[in-house]
């Protein structure tokens, strides 16, 4: 039995080990497959200068970590946040390694990070950023290798600029280094809103599973980026009422609901979320423990553990952050009966896209927004049902049942192509 106790709910490096853990317990796969899938294969570490506006130049650290490649090319975002260290990209590359397993599609693990605060640096600023990062870890990402996209604070702009530094590099135009860049340069259609559009599939399948009537539920959304906002609005748009909203500086409750759409006019105003008027400002601590049926914790990892798990009311929760619940958190959520999709199953539209758009880029072939959806819906479906399987069956909450299924496949995949030489 495994002690909880002996890891840390704010490491999140730790909690990607402890949830490997829990599940290899239901599994048998030879230890020394174990070992060598729970770590990364390979670890870029890098620092570089970066000449800000003003003229005064200060060195940045950057991380690349390729997590896993046995079922192809690593995968996973760049972020650029305060917090950003090896651990940190370790774990997040980690939890992209059982993603693209548990939707069962051909790509490994990888993640990307630089230390720095965007918030404060300019356009400019982030541009010279982006392409002297992406110069150093040049030499071991490609299309063939290691495809990065966007995450925290990163965006298609971004990864424009990535296309262009690495085609530079290349000599020739090569759009298919990343995934999640503008349609102008290669970009799917469906991609902004896909890890958004994927959590509200594989809530309809949890919604059905559990009776849950939508039309009549309550839903409260942390985290108002990308991933946040784009889910509210399809919650709106599907009938389901928003209650609450928020970001890093707090939230806005209404019980009436909100309209997505409008806050979020608000906010790109130059207003902050809390000051919006038709709402009462709260806490992100106090959104999370709102009375309603649907929560979407869509921002920073580690925001429900042990301290708020047992006073969150919510009957299901839909991860589209990356390891936002502890797992001490998710067995009290089991205990009361709170059904968790969690991250890697959740939020796993966004990479299931990214794989359409970096095939689209391999083919010169690309697919309308109608298609992108139907084939993600098709995707989604599936692997929430592969994952419930197991859920019932094993009696299992669905976060071990989704590592189950993806730790499997990955094994099987190291099983099958041996020990070389």
């Amino acid at each position: 039995m495994i002690d909880f106790s002996q890891y840390d709910e704010t490491k999140p490096l730790e909690m990607h080990n402890l949830q490997f853990d829990i599940a290899v317990e239901h599994l048998e796969v030879e230890d020394w497959i174990l070992d060598k899938i729970k770590t990364p294969r390979r670890e870029f570490s890098v620092r570089f200068p970066l000449r800000f506006d003003d003229g005064h130049t200060v060195l940045l650290s950057g991380y690349r970590v390729q997590h896993n490649t046995l079922r192809g090319p690593a995968k996973g975002g760049i972020r650029y946040h305060p917090q950003v260290d090896l651990d940190e990209v370790r774990a997040l590359a980690g939890w992209m390694t059982w993603k693209c397993a548990v939707v069962d599609i051909p790509f490994g693990g990888g993640k990307g990070g630089v230390t720095c605060d965007p918030a404060t640096m300019s356009s400019a600023e982030l541009e010279r950023l982006t392409r002297r990062y992406i110069w150093e870890i040049s030499p071991i990402i490609g299309p063939e290798k290691d495809i990065p996209a966007p995450d925290v604070n990163t965006n298609p702009q971004v990864m424009a600029w990535i296309v262009d530094t690495y085609s530079v590099f290349k000599g020739y135009t090569c759009n298919s280094v990343v995934t999640g860049k503008p349609p102008a340069i290669g970009g799917s259609a469906g991609r902004l809103k896909a890890t958004s559009r994927g959590c509200v599939y594989v809530l309809e399948e949890a919604a059905r599973e559990m009776g849950l009537d939508l039309n009549s539920a309550r839903a409260v959304v942390q985290g108002f980026g990308n991933v946040g906002y784009h889910a509210a609005e399809l919650l709106h748009e599907m009938g389901v009422k928003v209650v609450a909203v928020s970001d890093v500086d707090g939230g806005v409750f209404n019980p009436a609901g909100l309209d997505p759409a409008a806050v979020q006019a608000h906010v790109a105003g130059g207003g902050s979320l809390p000051e919006y008027p038709q709402g009462e400002a709260l806490t992100n601590a106090e959104l999370l423990e709102l009375d309603c049926e649907v929560l979407v914790p869509a921002a920073l990892e580690g925001q429900i553990n042990l301290a708020n798990a047992d006073n969150i009311k919510a009957q299901v929760v839909v991860e589209g952050a990356n390891g936002p619940t502890s797992p001490q958190a998710d067995q009290i959520f089991y205990d009361k009966g709170i059904f968790v999709v969690p991250d890697i199953l959740a939020n796993a539209g966004g990479v299931t896209v990214s794989y359409f758009e970096w095939v689209q880029n391999l083919q010169k072939l690309f697919w309308t927004e109608s298609d992108v959806n139907q084939q993600l819906k098709h995707i989604m479906a599936k692997a929430f049902g592969e994952v419930f399987a197991i859920h019932q069956k094993e009696k299992v909450n669905m976060r071990t049942a989704a590592y189950m299924l993806a730790i499997g496949r990955v094994a099987e995949a190291k099983q099958l192509r041996g020990v070389f030489p």
